[in-house]
């Protein structure tokens, strides 16, 4: 039997985003057959989808519709083909970012704005607390770990206004360092964290995991 070909697919977006390869490497430890690239062939094909992110909200989006991932990343959510976001991957699924005065604008996948967050210390930076919802598939058994995170930014609101009666809203997880904040959304097949799993040693391996065994179900 070829177990390489019971794998399931993740294409890692290369839009030129900072290292990848730990996410990479995390990934295939995860179980998954990974590749990176921005291909429309491997974006759209594979299993699961991660947007990993590095730097500046405006940055990131500019590299996104340079290799054309903003429309690429809208065909699979409304496919219902998995994505996963990572870092500011999380952030520019949001309705804008605001840094230094700046507002740019995101996806608007999810109602919110990136701003610095109110700390007397940022980048908020080092290992941290969440608290995940009831259910979540992510974080099945590593509900009481700590996570890895790097940002000075993050999302302070939420107001998620379910329109569709039978709908299952999003569930969200916080974290915070100054205030509040979303450390990670699950929403149907897209979903982002604010820290870095594959930087967030057994935790993230197992969250990692579970999301690459959730592609499994979803083929």
């Amino acid at each position: 039997m070829n177990t390489a070909a019971a794998q399931p697919t993740v294409t890692v977006l290369d839009y030129g985003s900072g290292n990848v390869r730990s996410a990479v490497r995390a990934l295939e430890r995860a179980g998954a057959n990974v590749s990176l690239s921005a291909r429309p062939e491997d974006v759209l094909g594979a299993d699961g989808l991660v947007v990993p992110g590095v730097g500046a909200f405006g940055s990131v989006m500019a590299e996104l519709r340079a290799v054309d991932a903003i429309r690429m990343i809208g065909r699979r959510v409304a496919g219902g083909r998995p994505v996963l976001g990572i870092c500011v991957g999380l952030q520019v699924l949001f309705e804008a970012g605001v840094e230094h005065g700046i507002r740019e604008e995101g996806m608007g996948e999810w109602p919110g704005t990136v701003e610095l967050l109110p700390a007397d210390v940022v980048p908020h930076m080092g290992w941290n607390t969440v608290k995940a919802p009831e259910g979540s598939l992510l974080f099945n058994g590593v509900e009481e770990e700590r996570f890895y995170f790097v940002h000075s930014y993050g999302v302070q609101t939420w107001d998620f206004e379910v329109i569709q009666p039978k709908m299952k809203p999003p569930a969200v997880t916080w974290s915070e360092h100054g205030a509040p904040f979303i450390a990670a959304v699950e929403n149907g097949p897209l979903c982002a964290t604010q820290f870095h799993p594959e930087k967030s040693g057994d935790a993230g391996a197992r969250l990692l995991r579970n999301w690459v065994q959730s592609l499994k179900v979803a083929a």
